[in-house]
């Protein structure tokens, strides 16, 4: 099983943590305000901890749980405490009307992350196109995209003790195509689809 940290005491960090939890994993929470920390690891129970902000995180694996717009800057503020982890990047650079990215250059917010990453760490894009509901309640494939073959291993791991299953997409610059699908997803809750109740995944057929 895995070491985790969310930073970040939101609903992301509420529901992947509670399959975190189920599935073995020993779970801290950071957050800006402490208080939230300390309800969310005493709601997530199992031995979750809260710990202060800014200080090394005890998992080995780092999920910034955080708006798109505050993740690259969080990161930066953490520095060399995140040295030798291995950051998720679950977030959706939405622009205003939910039919575009927030950012017009061909990046994303994980590829900007591994920019400022202190040496030693390896930055993955997952989760992203997964709704929380569905999270919460289904099986949903889990796409990751980075480009340490190790790593990624390692967080592929995590997520199958989720009950999920991880999806290669390939190298970190795949991330942008991520977020796009992360666009998509919404698109066909909005329109095709109608609701929120679904998951992109791939189905698999006998040659």
């Amino acid at each position: 099983m895995s070491s985790i940290t969310f930073i970040g005491a939101g609903n992301m960090a509420r529901t992947i943590g509670t399959r975190a939890v189920a599935g073995g994993n020993t779970v801290e929470i950071m957050a800006r305000d402490q208080s939230k920390a300390d309800d969310l690891a005493a709601a997530l129970g199992g031995g979750t901890t809260a710990g202060r902000w800014g200080a090394v995180p005890t998992g080995d694996i780092v999920i910034a749980a955080l708006l798109y717009d505050g993740v690259v800057s969080t990161v930066a503020e953490y520095g060399d405490a995140l040295a030798g982890k291995i950051i998720v990047d679950i977030s959706n650079p939405f622009n205003v009307t939910f039919d575009g990215l927030a950012h017009e250059e061909p990046t994303s917010i994980a590829q900007e992350v591994a920019k400022i990453a202190p040496a030693g760490a390896s930055v993955f894009k997952a989760f992203n196109t997964n709704f929380r509901g569905v999270l919460e309640q289904g099986r949903p494939d889990v796409f990751i995209a980075g480009d340490d073959t190790s790593a990624k291993a390692n967080l592929a791991a995590f997520v199958e003790s989720l009950g999920l299953r991880p999806l290669d997409v390939g190298g970190l610059k795949m991330s942008h195509w991520l977020e796009g699908m992360g666009v998509v997803t919404v698109g066909l809750a909005g329109n095709g689809i109608g609701h929120g109740n679904f998951a992109l995944g791939v189905d698999e057929i006998a040659a």
